[in-house]
């Protein structure tokens, strides 16, 4: 454990910021594989699907969860499978 103050403050702030990282991502992963699935079955509301998983992509790009091309690869492959 850190003895300075700021280090004590700052692995506080890195705890906080994992936490929400991991949030994130974990909705991410849910929201593209529902998705995925969605495309599969042919269901109806694939297309809503996508653009819930594209606004969670956004999202977790703004934030710095993911970097914008890693977003922009992500949305460009659930588009493609929802095209074909």
């Amino acid at each position: 454990m850190a003895n300075i103050k700021s280090q004590i403050k700052r692995n506080r702030q890195n705890e906080v910021r994992r936490q929400r990282n991991k949030a994130i991502r974990s909705e991410l992963k849910t929201q593209v594989k529902k998705t995925v699935e969605a495309v599969q079955a042919e269901s109806t509301d694939a297309d809503e699907k996508y653009r819930s998983a594209q606004s969670t992509i956004d999202t977790a790009a703004s934030k710095g969860v993911l970097h914008k091309r890693t977003a922009a690869r992500r949305k460009s492959r659930l588009a493609r499978k929802l095209n074909t």
